[in-house]
């Protein structure tokens, strides 16, 4: 029995041995690329995780600017209707305050150009009349004012003295 081991150790040391050495060693080396490799991969992936966080505040840095430059634009564009709303506000009050002028003055040229006319008719009525006494003349002016025109806004725009004679 000896001899038989001696013999099957001699044959497995002689050739089976060397290839299983060599299948052991391509094994061994198989695993330690895959091992390299892997972490190889992961120091890849952390590459990859730090640029995708890296990317990932670059973006919401551009979203807060572009937040922020909407917002300005928004501000501004509410600014500049106010004041075009304002400038035509002004506008308006303008063209009002000009056409309230405007009517104020045709009044006051409707106005006098109506105690210009009664004038000239007490006048005519009062040459008509040819009064002698001058106490006579100047009672029936007065009733002619108090008729016509209010006394007061004459004689505020247009005073008169009842001593002189017309």
């Amino acid at each position: 029995m000896l001899l038989a081991f001696s013999i099957v150790f001699f044959v497995l040391a002689k050739f089976a041995w060397p290839t299983i050495l060599t299948s052991l060693k391509e094994r061994e080396d198989h695993i330690t690329n895959s091992l390299k490799k892997a972490e190889e991969a992961a120091n890849s992936l952390a590459g990859l995780e730090e640029k995708g966080k890296a990317i990932i505040a670059a973006a919401q840095a551009e979203q807060m600017r572009m937040v922020k430059d909407t917002k300005q634009m928004n501000d501004k564009m509410i600014a500049e209707a106010k004041q075009q709303a304002q400038e035509e506000a002004q506008q308006i009050i303008a063209n009002a305050r000009e056409q309230i002028a405007k009517e104020k003055a045709q009044a006051i040229a409707e106005i006098r150009s109506e105690v210009a006319s009664l004038s000239i008719g007490m006048a005519e009525k009062i040459l008509r009349k040819e009064l002698e006494n001058k106490k006579a003349q100047e009672q029936y002016i007065e009733r002619l004012l108090k008729e016509n025109v209010s006394a007061s806004w004459i004689t505020e725009n247009y005073p008169y003295d009842t001593q002189k004679p017309c």
